[in-house]
């Protein structure tokens, strides 16, 4: 069967272009090796069962949790693609798959081992480099080969390097269509068969045009047919524009996230090119929608994880796509359920925006889990993090001179281990409060240290001298914890840290509530009764001091499903009680943000969230009405990404209408690390008077 195909691309006679062009090229098929090397990864680690990917691996090296988790949740997609067009094609004569740049892919071979070819046939096209190493490494495999019984290995003079009766695998560049068509025409596939097209993190890499001419090519060509793809989109927040520079970097481009950024353009693009229906999932989308609570727990338990805002910012940055026609039009492989955990949500953005400016001669302070306090006007401390250099961030002090801020000299007496994801409270007139933190996913701390400070006597000096002492407490004392939070308030004369949520290295979330009486060092939980409606379990949620009571925003609860609720812990004649404040309109739901109780409004800034786009701004939230509005951060001004997760605030003038945010950012998945790398501040005034 003959189609009308498009030009190849032309060819180049510049030779600097050519070797450009070569470059970009080998780039690309470099993607292919680093991909199998983290797909090899996640099976051995019992993410899913594949062991025939470690046969096109020299040997199986351990990824970080995070990229684990990231190549599972791809595999688990086009799995459930895959596995979704065999279940509606089983009474077919013939069917087929056909993989777009299948690089070191072992579906042919799983699926051969599962018993789940029953008439089909495998088509793999890749660059001919590429697909020549991967009939070597068959061919020298005894395993793999006993997977084609029946196979030729023929010389690499010709497209078809493998060729069997279920598995042909072809060297073409798929740009160049008139040899795709030709080569899949020896090759022997059939085009009115029902065909799966399979294309992850392939067509990206190509100029849009040509990306857009195999997606028009395959519609044409197919008459009946279903099309799965796997790539980037949301090129323009913090998180994207760190993905796109590291393939940058890499020489490997990405250029369809630019024309077609979101899931609805990319849904758009396919009815446009030919396809009668599309349907289109961020990974997050995926994630809760169509795996089940047990494996979304079982995955959650595989390893210590402690990544939350880096798995979930990934997640949304990439999808999966499945457009269909002919016959397997109404074929629906992917289709989220219509109540959904994380349910989409459109946040009510008001038409202006406040602005970050980095703080005037701020130091450099790049560092991510840290915790702040203001120990007294102009003298900021921060305490742990994670950095460039490791847990290397014991303490440091910024002291505001004038306009500018500067790192002062800090001289430490007493406990000088680093912590992460811990609290600092500043208790004005006695110092301030640590309480729990990790050293990592395995161990919380679960000592509650007493920092005090003075400076130095000489005159213009820098110096700081804190003095960090171990309290001993009696009483129950809660579980080691951390991503919690610990508020100072004020019950009967006593001055009292109220502990609240976190999770523990067992516990995903925590629920429980504890005060610490800082007078007599002794939890009293018992003696501060608490009644009323009990906020959700939840870690990296914010709460705040306000009217004598605490008030609680947000977290990560149960099962990762962010919360988007306001509750008010407020002081009674007999303790506190539990009240929830009613939100008109509801909030989109995020963590991993900071907040702060300014007069009768709780103005929380950045965090993660998942059911909406871009990157959450600046909320404002009247305490008293509930009433309430969003609006964007500036960011232009600042002249790198600005990621406001895992960071700390402080307010810092008098009329408290100034926040620094300071430190943020974390591990890219395999982008690299990115951490902001001064503070910055923001003006609320704009939005305080709105």
């Amino acid at each position: 069967m003959r189609v009308k195909m498009h030009e190849a691309p032309p060819v180049i006679n510049n030779v600097s272009k050519k070797t450009h062009k070569q470059r970009v090229d080998a780039a690309v098929q470099g993607t292919n090796d680093s991909s199998v090397v983290s797909k090899v990864s996640a099976a051995a680690q019992g993410y899913f069962q594949d062991d025939l990917l470690q046969h096109f691996v020299c040997k199986v090296s351990r990824r970080a949790p995070l990229i684990n988790r990231g190549y599972y949740v791809r595999w688990q997609a086009v799995d459930h693609c895959v596995k979704g067009f065999l279940r509606v094609t089983e009474n077919c004569a013939g069917r087929q798959i056909l993989s777009l740049g299948a690089g070191f892919d072992s579906l042919y071979f799983r699926l051969h081992a599962e018993g789940a070819l029953e008439r089909v046939v495998v088509f793999e096209v890749d660059f001919p480099d590429v697909t020549r190493r991967k009939a070597a490494l068959i061919k020298g495999n005894d395993r793999l080969k006993d997977a084609l019984p029946d196979w030729n290995h023929l010389e690499p003079t010709g497209p078809v390097c493998v060729s069997s009766a279920q598995y042909k695998l072809l060297g073409v560049d798929v740009r160049t269509e008139r040899e795709v068509e030709e080569g899949l025409r020896v090759a022997g596939l059939q085009w009115d068969r029902p065909t799966l097209v399979l294309s992850e993190v392939v067509l990206t890499y190509m100029e849009t045009k040509w990306s857009d001419a195999v997606i028009g090519w395959a519609a044409r060509s197919l008459s009946q047919a279903l099309f799965v793809m796997y790539e980037q989109i949301r090129p323009d927040d913090p998180f994207g524009r760190v993905m796109q520079n590291h393939f940058l970097k890499l020489n490997s481009k990405i250029h369809a996230l630019c024309q077609y950024p979101d899931t609805s353009a990319q849904t758009k693009r396919f009815l446009q090119q030919g396809w009668e229906k599309c349907t289109c999932l961020d990974m997050n989308q995926f994630y809760f929608s169509l795996l089940s609570q047990d494996e979304q727990e079982r995955v959650e338990n595989m390893e210590p994880f402690d990544e939350f805002e880096e798995w979930h910012q990934k997640c949304s940055h990439y999808f999966i796509l499945s457009a269909s026609k002919g016959s397997l039009t109404s074929s629906a492989l992917l289709e989220p359920p219509k109540e959904s955990p994380v349910p989409w949500m459109v946040p009510k953005l008001e038409d202006f925006s406040i602005e970050a400016l980095p703080l005037a001669g701020a130091p450099c302070v790049e560092a991510v889990g840290m915790a702040s306090s203001v120990l007294e006007p102009g003298l900021l401390l921060l305490s742990g993090g994670f950095g460039r250099g490791g847990r290397d961030t014991a303490a440091m002090v910024l002291i505001r001179e004038q306009t500018e801020w500067t790192r002062a000299t800090v001289e430490l007496e007493g406990d000088k281990g680093v912590r992460l994801y811990h609290t600092l409270t500043s208790v004005p007139g006695w110092g301030a409060v640590v309480t729990g933190g990790r050293t990592s996913p395995l161990n919380p701390i679960d000592s509650v240290l007493k920092v005090t400070h003075h400076l130095s006597d000489q005159p213009d000096s820098r110096t700081v001298l804190l003095s960090v002492e171990k309290m001993v407490c009696t009483g129950q004392a809660p579980k080691p914890r951390w991503r919690h939070t610990a508020t100072l308030l004020n019950h009967k004369g006593k001055n009292y840290l109220f502990v609240f949520g976190g999770r523990t290295e067992k516990e995903p979330v925590l629920g429980d509530a504890h005060f610490l009486c800082l007078e007599d060092q002794h939890w009293t939980d018992a003696r501060v009764p608490l009644e009323g409606c009990f906020p959700e379990p939840r870690h990296s949620h914010s709460a705040c001091a306000y009217r004598g009571g605490v008030v609680i925003f947000g977290g990560l609860g149960r099962g990762g499903v962010p919360l988007g609720d306001v509750m008010w812990l407020n002081d009674s004649p007999t303790g506190f009680v539990w009240k929830k404040v009613q939100l008109r309109p509801a909030l989109v739901p995020r963590y991993s943000h900071s907040a702060h109780v300014i007069g009768e409004n709780l103005v929380v800034v950045g965090g993660v969230w998942l059911q909406a786009d871009g990157v959450p701004g600046v909320a404002v939230i009247n305490l008293t009405t509930g009433s309430n509005i969003e609006v964007t951060i500036d960011t232009s001004s600042v002249p790198w990404p600005l990621m406001l997760h895992s960071f700390c605030s402080e307010l810092l003038d008098s009329d408290r209408t100034e926040v620094v945010l300071i430190g943020g950012g974390g591990n890219c998945f395999s982008f690299g690390t990115h951490l902001n790398i001064h503070p910055v501040t923001l003006d609320l005034r704009p939005v305080l008077g709105h």
